[in-house]
């Protein structure tokens, strides 16, 4: 069953067309992988389908559950420098509150065991004894870990995610591999970019973006 469906999307920018007549569908259970060369329009393309660009011809419809959300993580990591990793799990936990997932929601009520469990989370990507930095402080690679950490909060029906691996060493990719085959293998279905081929125990399909002159 199909989560998202696009037909005949076109995108130009500073007179230049990106993509045109395109067409793209995600199914339940699939792992995508978006892939093309610098400037062909990647990170457009995922900024039309989860709504946050208008695209010049064509429709986007998501046809999911309308109960679960599309999770999107874009280049910019959405954290707040000045808060530690701990304060920023803590924000998206509030924005997110509709769609946690049910071990969030069941801990709602305690405070105390809510933010045990988030450092948990952060425990499970690599930030032990970093929980309570300001991510301005972090490296870019732990930051990167800090946002990907968002996947852990949400009941979503689909991950979108632009490059999650850039700045991740060689077992922070491996580690984000395996949370997106897991979710993947539990009737999830991701959307994502990546310079590098995934390593991914599933099968993957590739969809390539071809640079437009």
């Amino acid at each position: 069953m199909p989560v998202l469906t696009a037909t005949n999307l076109s995108c130009q920018k500073q007179d230049r067309c990106l993509f045109s007549a395109l067409d793209l569908s995600v199914e339940t259970g699939e792992l995508v992988h978006l892939t093309g060369p610098n400037g062909a329009g990647k990170t457009s393309l995922l900024r039309i389908l989860v709504g946050l660009s208008q695209p010049d011809t064509g429709q986007v419809i998501l046809t999911s559950d309308n109960r679960l959300p599309v999770l999107y993580l874009g280049h910019k990591l959405a954290l707040n420098k000045h808060l530690t990793a701990i304060e920023n799990l803590t924000f998206w936990l509030q924005l997110h509150q509709p769609y946690l997932t049910s071990t969030l929601a069941n801990l709602l009520t305690c405070s105390t065991s809510m933010s045990d469990y988030l450092y948990q989370i952060l425990a499970r990507f690599s930030l032990v004894g970093l929980e309570d930095v300001p991510v301005g402080h972090l490296s870019a690679g732990q930051q990167r870990r800090v946002s990907l950490a968002r996947t852990q909060l949400v009941e979503a029906a689909l991950w979108v995610l632009d490059e999650p691996y850039t700045s991740l060493d060689v077992a922070g990719v491996a580690f984000i591999q395996a949370q997106v085959d897991a979710f993947v293998e539990r009737g999830g279905a991701v959307l994502m970019t990546s310079h590098q081929p995934l390593q991914s125990r599933l099968k993957v399909r590739n969809v390539v973006l071809e640079y437009q002159l």
